[in-house]
């Protein structure tokens, strides 16, 4: 999916929303967990609950990898099923030397159909320039995160070139030079809201995914003003707090509802 048609998706629908499946098995409602298949069955219902107010679905990795190739095959099976009218994010987190990123690459934009993928940048371009080189493909940046370690080195400040400035926004200018507000989005989280007026001057065209409204306490009214530009520019994760919205069998039900709920937020803003 290209830019030009992830902005309209977003003016069409009025919602910037990406529902994050962070699907732990250990969470899913009891009368499902003895489903040989409850992964899928589980992410299916929420897809069917959630799509109407959503234009994009994120898929963290770690809680399909983590079980093994049952796991990886759910992984495929939803992918697979996400309407192609939404842009499907692997929020995988690689980054490698150049030929082992290429095969990251081929891995979730060929073998698995994902729209965008996040890399973490810490090796540099030639770790980050095979994601690049797909068309109509996203790669998505690790900026500035919102976990308590993100101050061990994002933070960090730099005062070698004259000017004092911090790591993350050396990455933030380094690698939007690689690529173009086209097929480059940057991590920034929920929870370091205010940030986002700074890094809205370095970085004003690119599109923001933003993780943590919801569970995590970001809110999405400051993610809005501060992170908004004329193409909206922001993917608004929510996970646990859509997904997990209910632990009964009427978990789809109440996951529609606080997804309806996001949507409206998000329609007021557009």
């Amino acid at each position: 999916m290209n830019r030009q048609e992830l902005v309209a998706r977003i003016k069409e629908k009025k919602t910037y929303l990406c529902v994050g499946l962070d699907t732990d098995i250990t969470k899913l409602p009891k009368h499902l967990q003895s489903h040989p298949d409850a992964v899928f069955v589980f992410n299916k219902a929420i897809i069917d609950a959630t799509k109407d107010h959503c234009v994009s679905y994120k898929i963290n990795t770690a809680f399909y990898e983590s079980q093994g190739l049952k796991g990886w095959e759910a992984m495929e099976k939803t992918v697979q099923y996400i309407p192609k009218t939404h842009f499907t994010i692997a929020d995988a987190k690689r980054g490698d030397i150049g030929n082992t990123s290429s095969q990251y690459a081929k891995t979730f934009f060929e073998v698995l159909p994902f729209d965008a993928v996040t890399v973490a940048p810490y090796m540099g371009e030639d770790s980050v320039r095979p994601f690049l080189e797909y068309t109509d493909k996203w790669t998505i940046v690790l900026g500035l995160t919102s976990n308590a370690g993100s101050n061990d080195f994002q933070q960090l400040s730099l005062s070698g070139s004259g000017t004092e400035t911090r790591l993350y926004e050396t990455v933030l200018r380094k690698v939007a030079s690689w690529g173009t507000a086209s097929n480059l989005m940057f991590v920034v989280g929920a929870t370091r809201a205010s940030d986002l007026a700074h890094i809205r001057t370095i970085i004003p065209e690119h599109f923001l995914l933003v993780p943590g409204v919801g569970a995590q306490g970001g809110s999405l009214e400051e993610v809005t003003r501060y992170g908004l530009n004329a193409d909206a520019g922001l993917l608004v994760n929510a996970s646990r707090a859509v997904i997990f919205a209910s632990g009964g069998e009427d978990f789809a039900e109440k996951a529609n509802e606080v997804a309806a709920a996001y949507h409206a937020e998000m329609a007021s803003y557009l």
